[in-house]
């Protein structure tokens, strides 16, 4: 939560004054969301640090660096500073919460990972739902440093006081989680040896080179790349221009703050809902198909209408699209790969190819297009729609590879959270029982 509060609080400083403090003129806002996206893109294969290094040591060093760049932005004077310090806070965060995701396919398996991921990408919404109330309470008074600086104060010192936090409480495998008592430990253990066929301990150190040109060979893995990069475009622009979205409809900078944080709460609660919906079902794709098409149906509504009221019913129907979709992608690329080391290098793969979404998002809601930002909105809106229609075509996929393994292997056991076999040997690593889900 706190990363993303510290990623998206930009926007709100952007209306709070930093516009005017910094000399914002022409698309320089734009270049200082950009230059994040760039650097995250580049350093995008530091997530493999969280398998190749002792994971808590990892998330300290992550936490207290982009702790550390979050909050210097109050102290920064001209465009120049904030850009150097926004392409270092994006070096430090792509090893972050890429990071998170891969660990927690460490600890869960297939059919109960979506659920933990969903719980962790909710933080997103949950944390601008606290951005825009945080934003609205600062702008409301008048401190003797600038609201901006106070705001970019308030939302990263609490970053770096959970760098204690991190390196204590963040596992480095299941077996030496220590808040688990040795049965737990046991069973933990055993839900090791099912997943890859390595006891937990062994899987922290070591890439398998041919595993990772194998994903690089996948064409599932690019189709879930693509989409990524389609949702992206959206999720990274939407907490962006949202409050500047809100005042261009007639609200003020300070209630356009308060205004934004209602759509990411009903968000939050769509994307837990979906991914526990998705893992109990294993029918991910519908799930994504819903949540995509919906987002791209409130981006249609907000290029299309002029009436205020209807347009802010849009934003709850644009949010709670866009910010499900995300969880339940990176979801199906965990549950579909089988080893560690494919796991990993699929999300560096849909990391570098998703986060260009970001890239083209970030510079689609030029000024010169306000008060509606039709292009914007109807970018966004034919990418929903696009990511719905390669979810499609990737759920047709997995049918077909599914039906080539029955054909060899049989039908599987069905498996649910009750009656997994702990006795069977790395069975989530493409096993006689491995299916994709769909």
């Amino acid at each position: 939560m706190l990363a993303f509060l510290d990623r998206s609080n930009i926007g709100n400083a952007e209306t709070a004054g930093m516009k005017q403090a910094l000399k914002l003129t022409g698309n320089r806002y734009n270049w200082l969301l950009t230059i994040f996206y760039i650097t995250y893109i580049v350093f995008e294969f530091c997530l493999l640090f969280w398998k190749l290094f002792p994971p808590h040591i990892v998330g300290a060093v992550v936490v207290f660096l982009w702790g550390l760049f979050a909050t210097l932005q109050a102290a920064v004077h001209n465009w120049s500073g904030m850009m150097a310090i926004r392409f270092f806070l994006g070096a430090c965060e792509a090893a972050y919460a890429p990071g998170i995701i891969y660990l927690l396919s460490f600890f869960y398996l297939r059919h109960e990972v979506g659920f933990r991921i969903g719980m962790f990408a909710a933080a997103a919404p949950l944390a601008l739902t606290f951005s825009g109330a945080l934003a609205y309470g600062i702008t409301r008074g008048h401190p003797s440093l600038a609201n901006w600086r106070v705001l970019f104060l308030v939302e990263g010192l609490p970053t770096i006081a959970m760098v204690p936090f991190a390196y204590f409480f963040i596992a480095d495998s299941t077996e030496h989680a220590r808040f688990l008592d040795p049965h737990e430990k046991q069973i933990v253990k055993s839900r090791a040896m099912r997943q890859t066929g390595q006891t937990a301990s062994e899987r922290v150190g070591g890439l398998t080179a041919v595993d990772f040109g194998k994903t690089l060979l996948d064409l599932k893995a690019w189709l879930s790349a693509i989409m990524y990069f389609g949702a992206n475009v959206s999720y990274a622009s939407l907490p962006l221009f949202l409050p500047t979205i809100l005042t261009e409809m007639g609200y003020s900078a300070i209630d356009s703050q308060g205004l934004s944080a209602p759509p990411y709460f009903v968000s939050f609660l769509l994307a837990l809902i979906t991914t526990y919906a998705a893992d109990r079902t294993q029918q991910r794709a519908l799930f994504l198909v819903a949540s995509a098409t919906l987002g791209g149906v409130g981006y249609v509504i907000l290029a299309t209408v002029n009436t205020v009221g209807v347009r802010y019913f849009a934003v709850y129907l644009a949010a709670a699209g866009v910010f499900p979709t995300i969880p339940n992608i990176l979801a199906w690329t965990t549950n579909n790969q089988g080893s560690d080391t494919r796991r990993g290098s699929a999300l560096v793969l849909i990391n570098v190819v998703g986060q260009c979404g970001p890239i083209l998002g970030t510079n689609i809601f030029e000024s010169t297009d306000a008060p509606r930002y039709v292009r914007g909105m109807s970018v966004c809106a034919a990418f929903m729609f696009f990511t719905a229609v390669i979810a499609l075509i990737q759920r047709t996929l997995l049918i077909w590879e599914n039906k080539n393994l029955d054909n060899k292997y049989g039908q599987p056991v069905v498996r649910t959270t009750k009656n997994v076999d702990l006795s069977e040997i790395a069975a989530e690593d493409y096993g006689p029982q491995f299916r994709y889900a769909l």
